[in-house]
This record gives structure tokens, C-alpha cells and sequence, in this order.
């Protein structure tokens, strides 16, 4: 879940962001919310399967005969078919709506905060952003996990369910109704802890890679960019944004796969196989020595990269279509 600016900048007395940024005060947000669900399933839709892929890859044991992101393709479409690859898709979707208007919100009322706080230090503009949008990224990244970790343990024993051992179900609901059974509420926030430790950092590198690496691009793309409207077209301001996704996928894959390794093996075990973080950390390192914490790398590099840029693109095109008029 990823986002950061969009459009013409308009001289207005909150901080401009950027060539491309339209502030929030300037957004419909009734419109904002109700288009951004729509368009936001359409690429959860698109993009779901890369998710189960690479959950199923971290939680698979040494002796598990699917060792590659292929492998686990072509094991689930000749098993089920297409809704293999879609497994916990219902269950992620009922959260998603709440999780989102939560997550931007939280995101662009906090990087106007952000922007304002850190304006009277005399820094580049491409520190500025990085510094902000990584406040505000982590941010509404904390203020999401309340929401979004129970709908994260359910949909992960989904795509999980019935492979390397692992138990099965009759969908979302008979899920959490044997977590409460066998745990209470605190077995759907199992990983909370290490949730809050992947995602929050994740999304503030996200984020902060994102703002900076703009700034950057539309330097060395033209003089005066980061302060007047630029003289390219939409085109430019698009690959512009897709760039920067890519880089900020890269560079927060790197540093939160081994936590997001652990959280996720951790949210799927059984709860008579429970153990803690350390111990997982200890098997993971046994099975296959120290890259067995970047168990799904790859998938979680595609994941963040393919989610971010597409997340990103959608989220720019939104703020552009909600943006009042003058």
C-alpha cells in the first residue's frame, strides 16, 4: 500500500511538495475515498497473486518440493486452478477499504504536518522529501496495523492452507473463528509486533525513497523542476513516478525481507507449533544458512516494486481526477 503526489503545483499557503504534487487541502474527499476503493481493488485484483506466491515460498520447509516462485505457480494452477492463485483474496479485500482510508489519510495530513515542521532548516529539497514522506509513511503505517494484521494472519493461512503441512479451512470466517477458539483475539494479532517493525520501517523507506528520488529525477531532467511546473508532458510525469516506485520497492525489499520472512511464518503456524521469533530465525538459518531469511525475495522485490509502481501511478491519477477546481 504505497502513495505520494500528483499534478500541477498551485501557490497556496500549505507547503508545496513538488513539480507534480497536489496538497490535500486541495483534494474532494468524498470523491477521493469512493473512486480510490474502486481503483484501488482493480489493482489489488491484478496483483494479488504475487502475494501468495511469495508467502507461500517463506513458509516453505527444505523438504517442501516447490522451491521456486514458477514451481508454486504451476503447483496451485494444477491444483485449483486460477482461484489458487486468488486464495484469501475475499478476506483481504473486506479489510482493504478501511485499511486504505485510514493509510491516506494518515499519509498526506502527516506530510503536510512533516513539511511544515522541517521547512525553517535550510535543506535540499530532495532531503525535505525524504524526511517527510518517511514521517509520514511510517506514520500511517502504525495507525493502519490495528486494521490490517488480523485481516494479514487470516488471508496468509488462506494461501497457505494445505501446503508443507499446513492446516485447511472453509474461508475467512471458519479461520478466525478457530483463532479465537484456540488463542482470543491476540491470535489475530500473532506477529503484531514484528508486523509493526516490517511494515513501519518498510513504508517509511518506501516512502522516503520515493519523495527523494523525484526530486532527483526531475533535477537532472531540467533545471528549476522541483519549484515550477514542468514544461513535460503527462507521459514523462507518469514514467517519472513509476521510477520512483521502482526505486523505493528496491530499496525497502532489501532492508524488511528477513522481518517479513519471520512475521510471516510466525502468523501461519499452527498453534500447536508455536514458536518465537528467535526460533524461527534459528530454523530458517539451520535449513539454509543465512539466506534463508530472504526466503521470496524475489517475489517480495516483483511484490513491492509491481504494487508500489502500479499503487503509486493509480494514486497520482486519483488525486489528479479529485482535485477541486479553482
Amino acid at each position: 500500500m504505497n502513495s505520494s503526489s500528483s499534478s500541477s503545483t498551485t501557490q497556496v499557503q500549505t507547503p508545496s511538495f513538488g513539480p507534480t504534487e497536489i496538497n490535500w487541502d486541495k483534494l474532494d474527499k468524498t470523491k477521493f475515498y469512493v473512486v480510490g476503493a474502486g481503483l484501488f481493488t482493480g489493482v489489488t485484483v491484478a496483483l494479488y497473486p504475487v502475494s501468495v506466491v511469495k508467502t507461500r515460498l517463506q513458509v516453505a520447509t527444505k523438504d517442501s518440493v516447490e522451491k521456486n516462485a514458477f514451481s508454486v505457480i504451476r503447483g496451485l494452477l494444477r491444483t485449483e486452478g486460477i482461484p489458487g492463485l486468488y486464495r484469501g483474496f475475499g478476506t483481504v479485500i473486506t479489510g482493504a477499504v478501511p485499511t486504505r482510508i485510514i493509510f491516506l489519510t494518515a499519509l498526506e495530513t502527516t506530510k503536510v504536518a512533516s513539511f511544515k515542521m522541517i521547512e525553517p532548516f535550510k535543506l535540499s529539497e530532495a532531503t525535505k522529501a525524504a524526511i517527510a514522506n518517511g514521517i509520514a509513511g511510517m506514520t500511517s503505517s502504525l495507525l493502519a496495523q490495528a486494521v490490517f494484521v488480523p485481516i494479514d494472519v487470516v488471508s496468509q493461512k488462506l494461501m497457505v492452507q494445505g501446503y508443507s503441512g499446513h492446516a485447511k479451512y472453509n474461508g475467512g470466517l471458519d479461520v478466525a473463528r478457530k483463532i479465537l477458539k484456540t488463542d482470543g483475539v491476540r491470535g489475530l494479532y500473532r506477529g503484531f509486533g514484528l508486523s509493526v517493525m516490517t511494515y513501519a520501517p518498510s513504508s517509511a523507506v518506501w516512502w522516503a525513497t520515493y519523495g527523494s528520488s523525484q526530486r532527483v529525477i526531475w533535477r537532472l531532467l531540467g533545471p528549476d523542476t522541483e519549484e515550477k511546473e514542468p514544461v513535460f508532458g503527462p507521459w514523462t510525469v507518469v514514467l517519472v513516478q513509476a521510477s520512483g516506485g521502482i526505486a523505493a520497492g528496491a530499496m525497502a525489499s532489501c532492508i524488511t525481507t528477513p522481518l517479513d520472512t519471520i512475521k510471516t511464518r510466525l502468523q501461519v503456524m499452527g498453534h500447536d507449533k508455536r514458536e518465537t521469533a528467535r526460533q524461527v530465525v534459528k530454523k530458517l538459518i539451520v535449513d539454509d544458512g543465512w539466506k534463508g531469511l530472504y526466503r521470496g525475495l524475489g517475489p517480495r522485490f516483483f511484490s513491492m516494486s509491481a504494487w508500489g509502481t502500479s499503487m503509486i501511478t493509480a494514486y497520482e491519477y486519483l488525486k489528479r481526477v479529485c482535485a477541486k477546481e479553482d
